[in-house]
């Protein structure tokens, strides 16, 4: 069995080739071109498509205290039903970011890609007879992508079964094949053939125990970065506290990402990412201008609270 830290690092591994972080991002809302998945969304980019992201919004809109569960109940339909024009609601966007400074959806989170993806990897592992950490990481990430079984098939016809070959070289064998695969594979899986360059260098590495610290895609991977809080999520400031405007360095934080939410909610056209940068003071000024207001592109103490009530 691996080690509570093994675990964790293997799903950083996985954290990194998903969204660059290695606590992952829980709130990255992508949209890529050619993905039958559609609208991919959270720590593990569940998707639309697969009916995953429906089964994740619900989770959390169930939990006492979920933050932002007024906002996505009235989607919750839409989700079920896998309505594609969920990919261009950018309200709907700016509410999934914002869920990330919610520690109800990041435990939600955590516990759903568990279930849903860790779990299912450990016993098709063991099913496997792979008992290596890294060996186990390899069979999570073709579980979170997606092709376990076929490549599993597949390595199994080109050098025997792991029993047969020995996990070291069976793995190293059904990298080689999901590579390849990957490389032959649809428009938006090909570029995914660093996956493979990845753990093939945690194999000439030798880090079959995924002993810290790694580096996987220039992401340091240690006790540290295991430990420390997920880039991008906020716990504050309260909203209504500071006069927020563009300054040095840029202002970031809950208020901001509540203040973009109520413009966004407005239909302004802003990005709810927790800064405020010269983008979100244009989109404040669109907003003051279009309010008949003086258009400062700084939001006051009065506008804060007027915005973030609607949120």
């Amino acid at each position: 069995m691996l080690t509570t830290t093994q675990k964790r690092t293997a799903e950083a591994i996985v954290n990194v080739f998903e969204t660059s972080e290695v606590r992952g991002n829980y709130g990255s809302v992508t949209l890529i071109t050619g993905d039958t998945g559609h609208l991919t969304f959270g720590r593990s980019q569940t998707t639309l498509g697969s009916g995953n992201l429906y089964d994740l919004v619900k989770q959390y809109s169930d939990t006492a205290g979920a933050r932002f569960a007024g906002a996505l109940t009235p989607y919750l339909t839409r989700f079920r039903d896998k309505d594609l024009t969920l990919d261009s609601d950018i309200y709907l966007h700016n509410v999934m970011r914002a869920t990330s400074d919610d520690p109800v959806m990041r435990d939600t989170q955590d516990v759903f890609f568990d279930m849903r993806y860790w779990q299912p990897a450990a016993r098709a592992a063991e099913k496997a007879g792979i008992t290596t950490p890294l060996g186990t990481a390899v069979v999570y990430d073709s579980t979170v992508h997606g092709s376990w079984d076929m490549i599993r098939d597949r390595t199994n016809a080109a050098c025997g079964t792991v029993a047969a070959a020995g996990e070291q070289k069976w793995i190293g064998q059904y990298v080689t094949e999901r590579r390849a695969w990957l490389a032959g594979a649809r428009d938006d899986l090909r570029p995914t053939v660093y996956r493979m360059d990845a753990f093939r260098r945690l194999i000439e590495l030798d880090a079959w125990s995924l002993s810290l610290p790694l580096v996987v895609r220039d992401a340091e991977i240690s006790l540290a970065t295991l430990s420390a809080n997920p880039r991008g999520c906020y716990e504050g400031p309260a909203p209504g506290t500071r006069v927020l405007a563009v300054d040095t360095p840029l202002q970031r934080g809950l208020d901001v990402r509540l203040l973009q939410l109520g413009l966004s909610r407005r239909g302004v056209d802003v990005r709810a990412d927790g800064i405020f940068g010269p983008g979100c003071a244009k989109s404040v000024r669109d907003f003051q201008s279009a309010e008949g207001k003086p258009a400062t592109g700084s939001a006051d103490i009065s506008l804060i609270a007027a915005l973030v009530a609607i949120a």
